[in-house]
């Protein structure tokens, strides 16, 4: 007799950004139907971080995708899918740039210096 089949399985991975350059990831398989939730609840990200809840990605404190496209919780998966799950930015990038711009001060021609203020 020939050993039962399990179903149609998916294989996903789910990456969780914790802090700036810092990803954590964890392969899983899946039964075929499961969505975005089933595999976060699979891979237990709620442990990862004390403010990541279902309760903040519905709403907006975190952000869940699959392959850099924003999804809600209740996505079915396909076989390969990458679920990316990622904090709301602290700075915006285009200001933070013109802070460093305006610390730096006025830029000056090439050859020119400026006098030291006594």
């Amino acid at each position: 007799m020939a050993p039962a089949e399990a179903g149609p399985s998916l294989h996903v991975e789910v990456a969780l950004g914790l802090a700036p350059r810092r990803v954590h990831t964890v392969r899983l398989s899946l039964p075929a139907g499961s969505t975005v939730r089933d595999a976060l609840f699979a891979a237990d990200v709620w442990s990862l971080d004390e403010t990541l809840t279902l309760q903040a990605i519905e709403s907006g404190e975190w952000t869940v995708g699959v392959w850099g496209r924003k999804e809600r919780p209740g996505h079915v998966l396909r076989d390969q899918d990458r679920i990316e799950l990622v904090r709301q930015l602290k700075v915006d990038p285009k200001e933070a740039r013109r802070v460093r711009y305006r610390a730096q001060g006025e830029k000056l021609p090439r050859g020119i210096q400026r006098s030291p203020k006594a």
